[in-house]
């Protein structure tokens, strides 16, 4: 994928290009800035910096990356957080867009940033976010280039609840399986008492109010009348039809197989007016791979490839559905990362490197591939 966050120790990134959040002098302090200095090599390092001289903010430069898993290391010198109104914003969007030129000047294939100014600078973490984001899709919009965001913990990055206040709480609604096992223990538990006809020897004697709540959960998320649950439940099984009459031949079935997940992608891309470029930079996806998707009819897709692609078209959610089902996949009422997904749809927000953000940080993987 061109953009992706991660969890680690930036020191241990593997990247042809490190950012450092550096000093304005040519020394070194705590934080990120010793840590990379550390971990690179200080004394040579330090040299190699000393040979920059001062630094503006906003300014960045290359050395040597020494000891790390990288070619150079690029320092850059963040904004100090003063309330907002002596053009942080804008010095802190030069520090991103100054390391991206300069990293494709030196023919970076990726670079790995931390999270700038967000430290003892103080700046707030979801004003950085929101800038790092929007600079990194602008530069993606006409470059090549692997960009990683690298977060040391949890905490630091626990911002997207404050972008978007509306995603725990429609998790929290939606997410059957968890109203589930509360109740009963397990989602298998919850099914064989569904089953059981009422009165059953074995029911509990609590039974009816459980099977209420089961009937309000399969209703909400089925759009279904809660009665056709507690019917199929108490049904015997003598009364279901096993088997139904086939009213198409098999020939009949497979001659009218639709379009494939690939074809259907194509043929969204012409209808929508879009180019192949705008709509795989758009789902977060690089060139090579979808150069794969274009040359084969029957590409498999992962699902979170399919998903991104129905977020880079701007699908609704039946559309978003349909599209799924061609590659055999479904949105399910018992996943985090659908709900999130489903969230953002019915929001009409398909930015994917927003929607990642949110991915992230409840431990669900990132769109593209």
């Amino acid at each position: 994928m061109a953009f992706k966050i991660i969890r680690n120790d930036i020191t241990k990134v593997a990247a042809d290009a490190i950012v450092n959040t550096a000093n304005p002098d040519p020394i070194y302090a705590s934080g990120t800035d010793g840590a990379i200095y550390e971990a690179a090599g200080a004394d040579e390092l330090l040299a190699e910096r000393r040979k920059i001289g001062e630094m503006r903010v906003g300014q960045a430069e290359y050395t040597p990356a020494f000891n790390l898993a990288a070619r150079y290391i690029i320092h850059t010198v963040g904004p100090v957080w003063d309330g907002g109104n002596c053009g942080e914003l804008d010095a802190l969007r030069r520090c991103y867009e100054n390391s991206l030129r300069l990293a494709n000047e030196l023919q970076c294939r990726s670079i790995a940033f931390p999270l700038i100014s967000t430290g003892v600078y103080g700046f707030p973490k979801d004003k950085a976010l929101q800038t790092a984001i929007s600079v990194f899709s602008e530069f993606l919009s006409d470059h090549e280039m692997e960009i990683i965001l690298v977060v040391f913990d949890k905490k630091s990055f626990e911002v997207s609840g404050q972008i978007f206040d509306g995603i725990d709480a429609f998790i929290d609604e939606n997410y059957v399986t968890d109203q589930i096992d509360e109740e009963y223990g397990s989602a298998e538990v919850f099914k064989a008492i569904s089953e059981w006809p009422e009165g059953h020897a074995s029911e509990p004697a609590d039974e009816p109010r459980r099977r209420r709540l089961g009937a309000s959960l399969f209703t909400r998320r089925s759009g279904r009348n809660a009665d056709d649950m507690m019917i199929g439940a108490a049904m015997p099984m003598a009364c279901v039809p096993m088997h139904a009459a086939p009213s198409h031949t098999l020939d009949d079935v497979v001659s009218h197989i639709s379009d494939t997940w690939q074809e259907s992608l194509l043929h969204l891309i012409d209808t929508k007016g879009y180019t192949d470029v705008d709509v795989y930079k758009r789902a977060n996806v690089d060139r090579k791979l979808f150069s794969k998707i274009r040359s084969n009819a029957n590409y498999q897709p992962k699902k979170i490839t399919a998903v991104a692609f129905a977020l880079a078209l701007e699908l609704n959610l039946d559309e978003t559905r349909d599209m799924l089902a061609r590659a055999g996949y479904a949105l399910s009422p018992s996943s985090k990362f659908d709900l999130i997904i489903e969230y953002f749809i019915d929001h009409e927000v398909y930015d994917t490197y927003t929607i990642n953000l949110a991915l992230f940080e409840h431990g669900q993987p990132l769109l593209g591939e």
